[in-house]
């Protein structure tokens, strides 16, 4: 059963788990399980996804319930008029505390940039916390340090984060795309878990039919609270960050 966060006669929103595919993907052509098909079957009623994660990211994901919720939630989405939140455990200590990433980005991220148009592009983020682990990755140093980030994207490309943070040098753990294999591998045996770290935590969006501000929030899964048990996490002052 898809945890579900918020429902009316209009739209619905729920808490995606990791690994689970919105819908049917040619990526994924063995998978036969989707989170459209298995909400569906616990409403007994057909959805329409109005955006989308990706495989690995977990959280909030909002579906329409008829046609004309679909079409006015998806030219918000177009228009802008979405807000959303992502927490992500990335590499290193971003410096400074808090940036604007705005960098161009290829339509596909599965093609080559080269030949492509690039499109404007901009993440603004903001570091939450950070851990230093007792193992080594790079041989030059006997630790290692990561960090939380809020991402919020104002436009909406694809793998738009994961890409603009590995831009910056600071890929999201668990990322086999975008990311550092080394750290990635690391990080899975120091936490006994295996998945990229990447969470919808939240979206602002109008209702489709009032047009009243709608805030919908996606609770972190219990990873994320064993997360933050494992080492001695240093919170920045002033973030909106509750330690679990």
């Amino acid at each position: 059963m898809l945890q579900i966060i918020y429902m009316d006669e209009h739209l619905v929103a729920i808490n995606k788990p990791a690994g689970l595919l919105v819908h049917r993907s040619s990526i994924a052509a063995q998978e036969s399980v989707f989170a459209v098909q298995l909400l569906r079957d616990q409403l007994n009623r057909h959805v329409w996804p109005v955006h989308r994660l990706d495989r690995g990211t977990s959280g909030l994901l909002l579906f329409a319930l008829n046609g004309e919720s679909a079409s006015s939630l998806s030219q918000a989405f177009e228009q802008g008029l979405a807000r959303k939140r992502y927490i992500a455990l990335v590499r290193g200590w971003p410096e400074p505390a808090a940036g604007v990433i705005e960098h161009p980005l290829a339509r596909d991220p599965e093609l080559p940039s080269s030949g492509q148009p690039l499109l404007e592009s901009r993440t603004d983020w903001q570091r939450l916390a950070r851990v230093e682990w007792p193992f080594s990755v790079d041989g030059r140093f006997p630790s290692s340090r990561y960090a939380l980030v809020e991402a919020q994207p104002l436009t909406g490309r694809r793998h738009q984060i994961r890409r603009h943070l590995r831009h910056i040098a600071h890929p999201i753990i668990g990322d086999a795309t975008h990311g550092k294999g080394s750290h990635n591998r690391a990080v899975a045996a120091h936490l006994g878990l295996q998945r990229l770290w990447l969470h919808g935590l939240s979206l602002h969006i109008p209702h489709p039919v009032s047009q009243a501000p709608l805030q919908l929030q996606a609770p972190l899964g219990p990873e994320w609270a064993a997360l933050l048990q494992r080492g001695d996490w240093q919170h920045e002052a002033n973030s909106p960050w509750q330690k679990a």
